[in-house]
C-alpha cells in the first residue's frame, strides 16, 4: 500500500444503523462543500458517469493468480474511506455489493488533493474508471485512472443500530436500513427473484399473466374487512381488493384457460409479525384441473423456485430447525388433525358448548358466544395445530362453512374440495377445486352473506351462468413465502416499504 494505514472511515456493514444519529453540524459543513463546488463550476447534481460493469462482476474478470485484469467503469455510493497522503482506498456500493477502488496522486494529479481529499464524504456517490488489480490481501480492487463525484450527499449516513427503540425507523427509512444492513438488501432482492422465478415457472407451463382492478364494486373473493374510497368521477364507493379471485375467475369463463396475477390485496384488519394491511398474493387458476392439480403445481413450483434461487430445498429456521421442501409432502385430512389433537373421536357429533368446553380443557381461551360450531373447531386448529406444522403439510376437505367458493366434497356434504397448504406453522397457500354451478355458488354466497345480500357480486354469478369450464384454483401469499425461504422474523422484513402510521411531527 506503501503510504502506511490511516483512520478508516466507514459505514458499518454488518451492524444496523441508529437512524436519529444525524449531525446538524456535519451536514452545514456538507453543504458548504456543495456550495463551493458550483462556485467552481461544478453541479455533483448533474453529472454523468459511464457504469460498465457492477461489483459482483469484477472478481469474475480475474481468475486465480492473475494480477491485473481489465479497464471497468464503476459506480457506487461510498461506505468506505482511508484517505492517505498520497493514495487512498474507498469502497463503493452498488446493485451487486460492494467494491473497492485505489486512488492516487500519481493518477489523478493536483485533483486528488483539491478535490477528491476535500470534497468526497463517506454517503457520496463517485464513478471510478480504471484496470482492475488484486492487492497483497488478494481483494479485487479497481486501480483509477479517472473518478468524478456524481451525487452529493447533504446528509451524513447512520453508522450504528440504537437497538430495538428504532425498530419503526428502519422500516419508515427503508433507504437507509438498505445502504448499512446487508441481510436487508439480501433479504428483499431474494424477495424480486423469488417472484421473478415464478413468472418463470408459470409461463413455461403457459399461464397467461393478467391485471385485474384494484377498486371493485363488492368485496368479494375472501372473508375479510375492506378499505373504502369514494370515486368523484363516478360519484361512488369502491372498495379496495380483497382477493384477486373473482375477475381471474372470470378470465376463465371468457376462454382464458390458464391465468395468473401477482397483486397487491388490501385487508382493513390487524397487524402483526404475519399480517400486513397490504400484502401480495399470487393467485392461479387453470380450467380443467381441481384441488390436486394444484397440489402438484404448488408443490413443483415452490422446489423449483428454491433450486433456482437459493440452490438448495431445504431451509434452516433461525432457531437451528431444517425445513426440507424437497421430495413428497405431507398430506393429511382436517378432520383426523383435530380428532388426533383433541383426542376425542365424536368431536364433531359434539354441540358447540360441548366443544367449548373441550377449549377449556386443551388450555384455548374462551371462543366467544357469537361463534359459530364451525369457528370453535377452527380455532382449535388455529392456535393448537397449525403452529406445529413446520413442515410443508397439506391440510385437505376442510369444513364448507370457511370456503364458500370451493366444490363440495362428494360423499362428506360437511367438507369440501379445498388444501391449505402450511409450512413453518402457518399459511402458505389454499387451493380450490373451484365451485361452477352458479346455483350452488349463490346459495353458499347467500349463506355467507346473510342478511346483507347486496355484499354478493351479481356481476360474477352472471359471468358463471354463462358458463366456466371445471378449475383449479391457488393462492399464494407471496410475502409469507419470502418469510420461509429468507428465514425473516416478520413480515415488515420481506415488503420493501411496510404500512405505518403517518409519522407525528416533532
Amino acid at each position: 500500500m506503501g503510504e502506511g494505514k490511516a483512520p478508516l472511515r466507514v459505514l458499518n456493514m454488518s451492524e444496523k444503523p441508529d437512524l436519529n444519529a444525524i449531525s446538524h453540524d456535519l451536514a452545514a459543513v456538507r453543504r458548504e462543500k456543495l456550495a463551493q463546488l458550483k462556485a467552481a463550476g461544478e453541479d455533483p447534481f448533474r453529472a454523468e458517469w459511464d457504469q460498465t460493469h457492477v461489483s459482483q462482476e469484477c472478481p469474475a474478470l480475474m481468475p486465480e493468480g492473475v494480477e491485473e485484469g481489465p479497464e471497468v467503469s464503476v459506480a457506487g455510493r461510498v461506505v468506505a474511506l482511508r484517505v492517505m497522503g498520497k493514495a487512498s482506498f474507498v469502497k463503493i456500493l452498488d446493485r451487486g455489493g460492494v467494491i473497492q477502488t485505489y486512488l492516487t496522486r500519481d493518477a489523478l494529479g493536483d485533483a486528488y488533493d483539491t478535490h477528491f481529499k476535500k470534497k468526497v464524504d463517506l454517503g457520496d456517490f463517485i464513478g471510478v474508471r480504471g484496470k482492475l488489480f488484486r492487492t497483497k490481501t488478494g481483494e479485487v480492487t479497481v486501480r483509477a485512472a479517472a473518478y468524478r463525484l456524481v451525487a452529493k450527499a447533504l446528509r451524513p449516513l447512520p453508522e450504528k443500530w440504537a437497538g430495538l427503540t428504532d425498530a419503526e425507523k428502519i422500516y419508515r427509512q427503508r433507504y437507509l436500513d438498505l445502504v448499512v444492513n446487508e441481510e436487508s438488501r439480501r433479504r428483499l432482492f431474494a424477495r424480486s427473484q423469488v417472484i421473478a422465478s415464478i413468472r418463470k415457472f408459470l409461463w413455461s407451463r403457459q399461464f397467461t399473466e393478467v391485471e385485474t382492478p384494484a377498486l371493485h364494486g363488492v368485496a368479494g373473493g375472501a372473508a375479510a374487512r375492506p378499505f373504502v374510497t369514494h370515486s368523484n368521477a363516478l360519484d361512488c364507493d369502491f372498495y379496495l381488493r380483497i382477493a384477486l379471485e373473482l375477475h381471474l375467475k372470470r378470465c376463465l369463463v371468457g376462454g382464458m384457460d390458464r391465468v395468473f396475477e401477482i397483486g397487491r390485496v388490501f385487508r382493513n384488519e390487524g397487524i402483526s409479525v404475519k399480517h400486513s394491511p397490504e400484502f401480495t398474493m399470487l393467485e392461479v387458476y387453470q380450467a380443467y384441473s381441481d384441488f390436486r392439480g394444484m397440489m402438484e403445481l404448488v408443490q413443483t413450483m415452490i422446489q423449483t423456485v428454491c433450486r433456482e434461487v437459493f440452490g438448495t430445498t431445504s431451509v434452516t429456521r433461525p432457531d437451528g430447525v431444517v425445513i426440507e421442501l424437497g421430495g413428497t409432502w405431507r398430506e393429511a385430512k382436517y378432520k383426523d388433525l383435530i380428532i388426533e389433537r383433541t383426542g376425542d373421536p365424536q368431536w364433531f357429533t359434539r354441540t358447540k358448548e360441548e366443544k367449548i368446553a373441550a377449549c377449556h380443557r386443551l388450555g384455548l381461551e374462551e371462543p366467544r358466544a357469537d361463534w359459530e360450531d364451525h369457528e370453535v373447531t377452527n380455532e382449535v386448529f388455529g392456535k393448537l395445530i397449525e403452529p406445529h406444522l413446520l413442515q410443508p403439510t397439506f391440510v385437505t376437505h376442510l369444513p364448507k362453512e370457511l370456503c364458500p367458493l370451493a366444490k363440495v366434497t362428494q360423499g362428506d356434504d360437511s367438507t369440501i374440495d379445498v388444501f391449505e397448504l402450511c409450512i413453518n406453522g402457518q399459511e402458505i397457500a389454499p387451493a380450490y377445486s373451484e365451485q361452477n354451478d352458479p346455483n350452488e355458488q349463490r346459495k353458499m354466497l347467500e349463506i355467507q352473506a346473510g342478511a346483507e345480500t347486496q355484499k354478493i357480486d351479481e356481476d360474477f354469478l352472471l359471468a358463471l351462468e354463462h358458463g366456466m369450464p371445471p378449475a383449479g384454483g391457488l393462492g399464494v401469499g407471496i410475502d409469507r413465502l419470502v418469510i420461509l425461504l429468507t428465514g425473516a422474523a416478520n413480515i415488515r422484513d420481506v415488503i420493501l416499504f411496510p404500512t405505518l402510521a403517518p409519522e407525528l411531527p416533532a
